[in-house]
């Protein structure tokens, strides 16, 4: 009766083992067809939210952002460029900046069929050098020794951008009396090739690039004539502005000029030069914009 009892509970055992095993491989099954079968989840990619008041044309040989802010609705655009050389002509962003504000503060002075565009710093880099920001800054935030602001002429390659356009480019160039890096070709710096894209896209009615410190309003062309348009705006910004005019910038001799491809492009362009590197001149220079507004809102 003992051995019964002994084999009657070996088996019980026996088939409660045999359960369990059949029930863990079942839900081991039963999991993996789960996972198997399952729809996998997609993420969509979400959307930048776009502002039609700025525009990211490019960034810098350090990263930094070159931006573009847009006035106006109209289809007849007007490019206003300062900042090419950096910290050295820092003046130059801040009459731009100057610009914005006044656009902002007063939209009504931009016709209807206009739009402006202003690139406040077209060399970010070499404005961070001297002033630590590429955002609008004041007077105290720059070295009171011109000296210390040469560095801020060129890009973070040490390339001045104004010897880097396709008109007359030449590797090594010359700014004064000094020999200036020209780049490896024309537009092989990222901030010419932003504006340069920018330009090609967009086909601006007319481009205003500051500059200091020769005191005038100076028509652009490369070896093909000034446009007659160019003619127009030269003399409608020096005379509202009392800025002397001229044909050429014949100080020295200057290659891979800016305004001078724009030329070459066709693209009708001057160069605002300022008296100083230290003042912006603004009501000289609202006057000269206030004038091009005027004549384009025809």
């Amino acid at each position: 009766m003992k051995k019964i009892l002994i084999i009657i509970v070996i088996l019980i055992l026996i088939a409660l083992g045999v359960y369990f095993i059949t029930k863990d491989t079942s839900e081991t099954v039963d999991m993996t067809e789960t996972i198997t079968t399952e729809e996998p989840q997609v993420t969509e990619p979400t959307q930048e939210e776009t502002d039609d008041t700025k525009t990211v044309i490019g960034t810098s040989v350090e990263n930094r952002d070159i931006t573009a802010y847009h006035y106006g609705e109209g289809n007849t655009e007007l490019l206003f460029v300062g900042g090419i050389h950096g910290g050295y002509e820092w003046n130059t962003s801040l009459v731009a900046y100057e610009l914005m504000d006044y656009l902002e503060e007063n939209p009504t002075v931009i016709p209807e069929n206009v739009q402006v565009t202003v690139v406040p710093v077209l060399n970010p880099d070499g404005l961070y050098e001297v002033v630590g920001t590429t955002e609008k800054f004041s007077k105290t935030d720059v070295p009171s020794s011109q000296d210390a602001t040469i560095p801020g002429r060129f890009n973070g390659n040490g390339v001045d951008l104004n010897r880097n356009f396709d008109c007359d480019w030449e590797s090594t160039g010359v700014w004064q009396n000094a020999e200036v890096d020209g780049g490896t070709s024309a537009f092989s710096e990222p901030e010419s090739k932003a504006i340069q894209n920018y330009i090609n896209t967009h086909n601006p009615e007319a481009v205003v690039v500051w500059y200091s410190a020769a005191n005038g309003v100076f028509a652009s062309s490369c070896h093909n004539g000034v446009l007659t348009e160019t003619t127009t705006l030269t003399n409608l910004y020096a005379e509202a502005s009392g800025y002397p005019a001229y044909e050429e910038f014949n100080f020295y001799e200057i290659t891979g000029d800016m305004v001078n491809w724009l030329a070459k492009e066709g693209v009708p362009a001057i160069s605002v030069l300022l008296s100083t590197h230290d003042d912006i001149e603004w009501s000289k220079n609202k006057a000269g914009i206030d004038a091009l507004l005027e004549y384009y809102s025809n």
